[in-house]
């Protein structure tokens, strides 16, 4: 006899994971033989340079990274990351007590807020945002205060709109630059800014840096820490994924105020386990050795910016360039009610997927993301099935 158990609250109030949806979605129109074009998630479509591939097979056949890996990360590891902060940020860090790796960084945005969120308390959170951020929240009982983020500021979280009673009650406070959905950049004055209010009202900061080395038209992406005060009040968190096209790796780090790093490290070891060692010797190559294939991605996601742009403009689109991460974040028509009915219908019709920037947020109702992640002929292959789509509806 099956045994009818009901699922806990906090799993019966989720939502489905909103891009293993669009994944599902997307398999099932390739398999009925749809020439899919998906400017869907963020995955880079680069390979992983050969240098970092290499030390991995070579620490792989060594057996001594064979056993359970440390919680923390091994100490090389976790220097090589505070060697890398202070030769691009010139960021003071202390490997002992001020980085914890990751598997991967969504794993520690997801533990977080376990850290501190009692039921009841509040996060501050972007709209749009990535989802982990909310969902991690909700999953530790709390709630969150929805940061509205507008073409007309830059996309950049505007706490002077927070009504001050949610500010004084509020415990954390996530940002993320460059951003994703948005392909929005924050400089110092900004983190400043933050860094004040979260002193004044006694909030600690969690800034997700994933897409750091993703900057475009002379932009370097300061790192939060930089600023004077930051690790005092927060922690950034950062990844090998988007900077290495690493993705499917899963290594990445907290790093920053040793309190809060503490508190992770805690979660972390009484729920999960430590990176497999052979992946963080890789990493170690990676942050010491050859930068130049840094320059040459973005290089490669510079040119399809610059086409697929160009090309949206051709459409009648008013599209700006972003100026770091690897996304697009358009206005759709007038004629739709919203971004998911565009979406589906332009998906039906062309076998183009835009994601629909409701997945990210009610401010993104009016918007579609596009990853620039796809090769240049395929762009052009997609900008000439979008105009054939608005032929039609002219």
């Amino acid at each position: 006899m099956e045994v009818n158990i009901e699922r806990a609250d906090r799993v019966k109030n989720l939502p489905p994971y909103f891009f293993a949806e669009i994944d599902k979605m997307i398999d099932r129109a390739r398999e009925e033989g749809v020439d899919v074009i998906s400017f869907g998630i963020g995955d880079p479509d680069l390979p992983t340079p050969d240098h970092i591939v290499t030390a991995m097979k070579e620490a792989v056949s060594d057996p001594s990274t064979h056993s359970y890996p440390s919680y923390e990360g091994l100490y090389e590891f976790r220097e090589a990351v505070c060697d890398w902060y202070d030769e691009r940020f010139s960021v003071n860090l202390d490997p002992e007590a001020e980085i914890v790796s990751l598997i991967g960084s969504k794993e520690g945005l997801a533990h977080f807020p376990f850290c501190y969120i009692n039921k009841g308390d509040l996060a501050l959170v972007p709209d749009p945002a990535y989802p982990v951020y909310e969902t991690a929240v909700v999953m530790a009982g709390g709630s969150t205060v929805s940061l509205p983020m507008t073409p007309e500021n830059d996309f950049l979280v505007d706490l002077s709109e927070v009504p001050e009673e949610k500010l004084k009650k509020a415990k954390l406070l996530f940002i993320n630059y460059p951003n994703n959905p948005t392909g929005a950049v924050a400089n110092r004055e900004f983190f400043r800014e933050i860094v004040d209010y979260a002193r004044k009202y006694e909030f600690l900061v969690v800034h997700d840096a994933a897409y750091s080395e993703i900057g475009f038209d002379g932009h370097e992406p300061p790192s939060f820490l930089e600023v004077e005060g930051a690790k005092e009040v927060g922690i950034e968190f950062g990844s090998l994924s988007k900077t290495f096209n690493m993705t499917g790796w899963r290594l990445g780090w907290a790093l920053g105020n040793e309190e809060m790093i503490d508190a992770l490290s805690t979660i972390k070891t009484n729920v999960d386990s430590g990176v497999f060692e052979a992946i963080q010797r890789a990493g170690i190559t990676a942050l010491k050795g050859d930068k130049s294939c840094i320059e040459k991605m973005q290089e490669v996601y510079k040119k399809r910016r610059d086409l697929l742009v160009s090309g949206l403009n051709d459409l009648g689109w008013d599209v700006k360039p972003n100026k770091g991460s690897f996304y697009l974040w358009i206005e759709i028509p007038e004629s739709y009610e919203d971004s998911q009915e565009f979406s589906e219908d332009v998906f039906k019709e062309t076998g183009v997927f835009l994601t629909p920037g409701i997945g990210y947020g009610d401010a993104g109702e009016r918007f579609v993301r596009l990853a620039l992640t796809v090769t240049e002929e395929r762009i052009k292959e997609a900008l000439d099935r979008l105009e054939e789509f608005f032929k039609l509806r002219r």
